[in-house]
């Protein structure tokens, strides 16, 4: 009889590059060693402090061999003449016409007129909103900015989002604020927006200049953070930063057409209906997953309850999850998204989707942190080409501890790559952890002060 391990691992092994770089993050052995030094791989050995080869200031601590630029910081001029926005989220990159392009988000959660993205009732989807986008281009030699300038306007606390395989970016908020004027439990002010928020929105990689802001109300309105697109099955998935969350898919109407409308589905566990993922897991296990309709995706009620679409589906059946942040698709089609405090330490998980057909696939848990020194708050996530998966860490320890970008080896376990020590903000997260389409830089922001970094060195020698 052949082991569950055995077959997990013949599995990954079949499925492609993206799957083989983990399939030994479902070895037992390796997972439930009683000393760190089993879950900890040596391949970038120790982090120096470095300073940016173009501007001399000292922000990360790298391996020897890799060395990095300071593409941009909140507040300085872009090319448009807007200052810099803070808080750069998530973002990607692509390839347009010979350039080499940066889509970034932009966390704001303020209004017009202060520092935030929008510009004008004109280009801006809600003037009261500071929140969007905007598009960096890269002399892929110098790793510096050429130019740079607003792409999308007037949206709210964009965390985070994910490409497309068209040449766009989704951009996702992570609030459902809107019109509606209220205070929170500690007396803050909230609401009293020009329009609801809660939605995603495109960004073509094409444009030159703030783009017109179309909220996809069919892919959902609640707390979004991150989207990865799947062209085999034509899917779109996405994650909900929230205590509950789920795990949704949209189904385009057509693919590549995302503002003609499609189907909202959640994530149900199959014979294991309103199943709690958040805590009691065992890594290795696989879960047989399938999908229920979400019937109103952009329901009124997601005005005054942030769980007004998760409702729909947990009344399902649907699983429940522990803030789903990052999300990334593998090359073979299977979905890697992480959940920041899912675990019984609340210190991070790793899971794996693996579409089987039409109606569902595999849920399996690859990594449940276990201690914050091997990896605490796993958000942002992206894949190098060699199957390594790179994670953006937003750690819950204390306010002085650094934040690190941490990397899930071949052999299942997980390296430091780098290190924050950006004087006064050590603890502050990083976040949209992206690669060039070459594959040879690799991009990064420090959310606060606002910072966003280009990396390169000899990936080919530390990932193999």
């Amino acid at each position: 009889m052949i082991s569950r391990r055995k077959f997990l691992i013949e599995s990954a092994l079949a499925s492609g590059s993206a799957a083989l770089a983990f399939q030994s993050l479902v070895n037992r052995n390796a997972l439930a060693g009683s000393s760190n030094a089993s879950l900890r791989a040596a391949d970038f050995g120790p982090l120096v402090p470095m300073k940016t080869l173009n501007t001399g200031e000292e922000f990360l601590a790298l391996p020897e061999g890799f060395q990095y630029t300071l593409l941009s910081k909140t507040k300085t001029p872009m090319t448009d003449g807007k200052p810099t926005p803070p808080l750069p989220d998530g973002m990607a990159t692509f390839n347009v016409n010979g350039e080499l392009r940066i889509i970034r988000n932009h966390e704001v959660n303020i209004a017009l007129g202060r520092e935030g993205v929008a510009l004008s009732e004109e280009r801006a989807y809600d003037s009261l909103a500071g929140g969007g986008t905007t598009t960096l281009i890269v002399d892929p030699k110098k790793r510096e900015v050429t130019k740079s300038f607003v792409s999308l306007s007037g949206t709210l606390i964009n965390c985070c989002g994910g490409p497309t395989t068209w040449g766009s970016w989704i951009s996702c908020e992570e609030t459902v604020l809107g019109l509606r004027k209220f205070k929170d439990d500690k007396g803050v002010d909230k609401g009293g927006f020009g329009k609801p928020h809660g939605y995603c929105f495109e960004v073509s990689a094409y444009a030159n200049t703030n783009g017109a802001a179309i909220p996809l109300k069919d892919m959902g309105r609640f707390v979004h953070e991150a989207v990865a697109v799947d062209k085999k099955q034509k899917v779109v998935y996405e994650t909900e930063d929230f205590a509950s969350a789920g795990f949704y898919r949209f189904l385009p109407n057509k693919f590549g057409e995302l503002a003609r409308g499609g189907k909202l589905q959640m994530l149900t566990v199959k014979n294991k209906l309103g199943a709690d993922l958040r805590t009691g897991q065992t890594q290795e296990t696989v879960y047989e997953a399938v999908w229920v309709d979400i019937a109103n995706p952009d329901p009124p009620e997601a005005e005054t309850d942030n769980l007004a679409v998760y409702k729909q589906g947990t009344a399902k059946g649907a699983a429940t999850f522990a803030r789903l942040e990052g999300c990334w698709t593998g090359k073979d089609g299977r979905i890697f998204f992480t959940s920041t405090t899912g675990g019984d330490k609340k210190l991070g998980q790793v899971w794996m989707y693996s579409p089987q057909n039409k109606e569902g696939g595999k849920l399996t848990l690859l990594f449940e942190s276990t201690d914050p020194e091997i990896l605490d708050g796993p958000d942002n996530v992206c894949i190098h080409p060699h199957g390594h998966l790179f994670i953006c860490e937003d750690g819950t320890r204390e306010k002085d501890t650094a934040n690190f970008v941490r990397v899930l080896n071949k052999k299942g376990q997980i390296s430091d790559f780098a290190k924050n020590i950006v004087p006064n903000f050590q603890a502050r997260e990083f976040a949209g952890v992206t690669f060039s389409p070459d594959s040879k830089t690799l991009f990064v922001n420090i959310q606060t002060p606002g910072l966003t970094f280009a990396i390169w060195g000899d990936w080919d020698r530390f990932l193999k």
